[in-house]
């Protein structure tokens, strides 16, 4: 019997680009006949998103200062923890998975503010009378000041128990909350998280790791992540539709927290984060009206995809 021996050709080769004026290096292959590229460290494996601009193509450390302009105020919580070189550190992890790498130059940029809006909006101290109001204070925090528990979940204590002494509270850019998305989290990003959920208020890189492992990930079965329901990855379902939700910053805001902030109308805390993602839109030189209609905007009418209110995985 003769055995069938199953061979992968492909070309490998250098195309030379322009980047803000900087000739740039990026290794192209050909596999199956499906390009792939890869960047350097920023976008080192090999992945169709990385034969897009990367990040840091994209986004500027002015942009980001221009964001986060009152972060290293001395009333702010966390002084020096947050900066540009984190983020783009972090990002590296998931821009071959097409985080900011999806889509041409406008789906890209868009994509920053949107996630970075979820990050100022939710880490926020500029609330009540401070100068510049709350969308100039993004990244003040890097963890919830007063916890009013240690957050621990027994129902997981086969697969993510608690440790001792260990404190679940909210962290990070996106704070996770709760022993199983620390243990989660931990997986996802090889560092034990489960019994030091500290180490994210220590790092901003880990920090933002964490954060953009939440927005790239199927947190729960059955709905999209947040990167796929705002980029267009995601197909609703008749039931999706027949509940009101639909492709957009809408629905990042109800995979990211259901019913605190979605199907309850016009509420304060939904539109805090909608201001954050037109208001850093515009700062990044796009444009508040590229974000889209209201009804792409808001969640003011979908029903939650998880309805319950104290769902850990929603915290």
């Amino acid at each position: 019997m003769r055995m069938g021996i199953f061979v992968c050709i492909f070309v490998l080769f250098l195309a030379s680009v322009s980047v803000n004026g900087a000739d740039k290096e990026i290794l192209v292959k050909k596999v199956r006949g499906n390009r792939v590229c890869s960047q350097g460290w920023e976008c080192k494996q090999w992945s169709k998103y990385c034969c897009n601009n990367t990040i840091s193509d994209l986004f500027q450390v002015y942009q980001f200062e221009e964001l986060f302009a009152k972060r290293n105020t001395p009333v702010a919580h966390a002084v020096g923890f947050w900066d540009y070189q984190s983020f783009i550190t972090a990002a590296a992890l998931y821009e071959p998975l097409g985080f900011g790498t999806t889509g041409g130059r406008l789906m890209q940029m868009k994509e920053i503010a949107a996630f970075l809006g979820h990050v100022g909006s939710k880490t926020s101290c500029g609330y009540g009378v401070a100068t510049g109001g709350p969308l100039a204070w993004g990244l003040c925090y890097n963890r919830e000041l007063s916890p009013s528990q240690d957050y621990c979940d027994d129902s997981y204590k086969y697969t993510y128990p608690c440790a001792p002494g260990a404190k679940y509270y909210g962290r990070g850019a996106l704070p996770i909350y709760w022993n199983v998305n620390y243990g989660a989290a931990g997986d996802a990003l090889k560092v034990d998280l489960l019994n030091h959920p500290e180490y994210i208020e220590q790092n901003a890189t880990l920090a933002f790791q964490a954060a953009i492992w939440r927005w790239m990930t199927e947190i729960k079965k059955g709905q999209p992540s947040s990167h796929d329901a705002f980029v267009g990855n995601w197909k609703p379902t008749k039931n999706d539709t027949l509940a009101n939700r639909a492709p957009g910053f809408g629905a990042t805001m109800n995979i990211l927290y259901g019913e605190m902030v979605c199907g309850q109308g016009d509420i304060d805390p939904m539109n805090n984060i909608i201001s954050h993602y037109q208001h850093y839109l515009d700062l990044m030189g796009v444009g508040r009206e590229e974000g889209g209609p209201h009804d792409v905007l808001n969640c003011a009418e979908q029903k939650a995809f998880n309805p319950a209110t104290a769902s850990k995985n929603d915290s």
